[in-house]
């Protein structure tokens, strides 16, 4: 029998979490989803226990080399990285979606827990589903 999963929050904030891809994987992490761009090195996908790979949400090609050469620049990068979010809003939309009825944790691979594409896409998820006025999970 699996283990018991723990009840769902209310708030998106609670709902929507970050976590590196390299920590074992929990019932309480919901659906999980890489949004990534590059598979994580020394992962295996059996391990992994992923409910989607979300590539096309990741920061482009242009946008992860230029904040990997200029690390101190985060606020540009969040910038960069929410405009990008902006033209994707399809894809926006549907992970949010997976937040209403869910925990959904969103995985990535880098060292920084603080500064990395997970943290900005979790608080426009968290902001795309106020604005929508989705914010309650559903009864």
């Amino acid at each position: 029998m699996p283990p018991a999963r723990p009840p769902i929050p209310d708030t998106p904030g609670e709902r929507i979490r970050v976590k590196r891809i390299y920590r074992a994987a929990r019932v309480s992490d919901g659906k999980r989803i890489l949004v990534d761009r590059l598979w994580p090195r020394g992962v295996a996908k059996d391990r992994a226990r992923l409910f989607d790979w979300c590539k096309d949400i990741a920061p482009s090609d242009t946008l992860r080399h230029w904040f990997h050469a200029n690390p101190d620049q985060w606020q540009d990068f969040s910038t960069r990285y929410r405009a990008e979010l902006a033209t994707r809003e399809d894809l926006v939309c549907e992970l949010a979606g997976y937040a209403q009825g869910d925990v959904v944790t969103l995985l990535y691979a880098s060292k920084d827990e603080e500064h990395n594409n997970a943290v900005v896409l979790r608080d426009c998820l968290c902001r795309w589903l106020e604005r929508e006025g989705k914010n309650d999970r559903p009864t």
